[in-house]
């Protein structure tokens, strides 16, 4: 028995070397006999060509997965981006939700992947969650049951395995797991009505895999155990109550919500013996596989639970249809872009009187810290092609008169360990306000975040809700400004 097949390394993409740093590492997974990986970032041609070689040298039929809530566009280079699944939510179309499973789906098949780490089943319930917020297709159980059912048919319907995520709810989590575990201390009750309802639709839906999140939940599991090391949440909930028999996924072995509970080589033991049948981003591939196939031999897992997790990985991989995909067409990229318009939206008071010049203050509160952010350079450019002279100011400046839009940036990035604007971002939003207004200038902020953080900026009196700082959210923004202006 490969035991090692239950186990997905992460690839990363790297600006200087692509992939080729990671050869070494690739041949002693593939020697081991790993079940796939997930693959970061890249250009569409590499990651083609990265896919195609691993499988061509694999002993087994591999899963290829990749984090793509917004789309494919949000981990390769020459795909399409999709606006946040808060956004697309908010819209509450059931075509839109299907239509950008398709596209998803379809890109990935494209790049030889089969595997999509979407959709999020959590619920947008707890203000200021430090890593849901806008990735949470909205906060109400039914609509986001429903809308995930529909990601999830259409999604697989291009054989390209859907994964719901993050079991049995990050949603109202008092922290980010990235960093630290948090706990959900909602009731039983409480949690089935609510945030296990987007879930058991997924399951309902016939979804191929499940991934558990690093929480724990004492109404469900008095040990305070991490779902992802949860006997009484993966076996008796979710196999047993919930009748669940697709893939379980643990969310990534190397996040600080799960390595609390004991070294690597334990909580993989752990992981296996609570449910989990793929254990996603061991940081050392080769201990983790002398650690499966120990205790395959010495007992510390059942055989039993070993030959079911992989039997399993083998009919999924099996299952999915790697080929035949497509690139995005210039409709799905017309289309795209006109969900990211309707999602931008006035939050209160009105559009900024926009004629042939502006000044933007931008006020970015995801910067200096060791995650990547996207570039904030598409909402002025934007603007510019839009024939409007965009000047980019620490302030607004003295004696003119353009208007003021201050661009403020804030949103959920793992490892960032917040959410919510800073101290010294609303202080900043707060002095550009003030010296507009003593200029007698129109001010207005571009909120690319969640809507309900214009609450933190109480004296901003035209606040605009782009949802989030990637590039279709900013251009989106742009092109929404000049368009409230208009009919004014």
């Amino acid at each position: 028995m490969n035991t090692a097949a239950l186990l997905m390394p992460a690839l990363r993409h790297d600006a200087a070397h692509g992939f080729s740093h990671l050869q070494d590492h690739i041949d002693d997974c593939l020697e081991l006999g790993v079940g796939g990986f997930l693959i970061y970032g890249g250009a569409a041609t590499d990651v083609a060509a990265l896919t195609h070689d691993l499988r061509l040298r694999s002993r087994i039929p591999l899963l290829l997965a990749a984090d793509v809530e917004r789309g494919a566009g949000q981990q390769f280079t020459g795909c399409l981006a999709l606006p946040p699944f808060g956004a697309l939510g908010s819209l509450d179309d059931a075509e839109v939700m299907r239509r950008a499973a398709r596209i998803t789906a379809r890109e990935l098949k494209s790049l030889g992947l089969n595997w999509a780490f979407a959709p999020v089943a959590d619920l947008d319930i707890a203000p200021y969650s430090p890593i849901v917020g806008t990735r949470a297709i909205g906060g109400t159980p039914q609509t986001v049951a429903t809308l995930v059912a529909e990601w999830i048919d259409a999604c697989q319907a291009e054989g390209v395995l859907a994964c719901v995520k993050h079991f049995p709810g990050h949603g109202r989590a008092d922290g980010d797991s990235h960093v630290a575990l948090p706990s959900v201390f909602a009731g039983a009750e409480d949690l089935w009505n609510t945030d296990l309802a987007p879930f058991r639709a997924a399951i309902d839906a016939g979804v191929a895999s499940l991934m558990t999140a690093h929480v724990s939940y004492p109404s469900l599991d008095p040990s305070n155990a991490p779902a992802t090391l949860s006997a009484p949440l993966l076996g008796e909930l979710l196999r047993g109550v919930l009748e669940f028999d697709g893939l379980v996924v643990s969310d990534a072995l190397e996040m600080d919500g799960v390595l609390a509970a004991g070294s690597e080589a334990e909580i993989v033991i752990a992981a296996m013996r609570a449910g989990c049948d793929v254990l996603l981003s061991p940081m050392d591939v080769s201990a983790a596989a002398q650690a499966l196939a120990v205790a395959s031999i010495t007992g510390g897992i059942d055989e039993a639970r070993l030959e079911d997790a992989v039997a399993r990985r083998d009919r999924w991989a099996q299952w999915s249809h790697p080929h035949g995909g497509r690139e995005a067409s210039l409709d799905d990229v017309a289309w795209a872009r006109q969900m990211a318009d309707r999602a931008v939206h006035l939050v209160r008071g009105v559009f900024p009187r926009i004629e042939h010049r502006v000044e933007i203050v931008e006020v970015d509160d995801d910067a200096g810290g060791p995650w990547p952010v996207p570039a904030r350079d598409r909402f002025a450019a934007m603007l510019h092609a839009l024939e409007v002279e965009a000047s980019e100011v620490p302030e607004p400046t003295p004696h003119a008169d353009a208007p003021v839009l201050i661009a403020l940036y804030a949103d959920v990035i793992a490892w960032k360990g917040a959410d919510g604007l800073s101290a010294f971002a609303q202080a900043r939003v707060h002095e550009a306000l003030a010296v507009a207004r003593a200029q007698g200038r129109e001010a207005c902020v571009v909120l690319f975040s969640h809507p309900r953080h214009a609450e933190e900026i109480a004296d901003a009196a035209n606040v605009v809700c782009a949802w989030g700082g990637e590039a279709p959210m900013q251009e989106a923004a742009a092109r929404v400004l000049m368009r409230g202006n208009a009919g004014r």
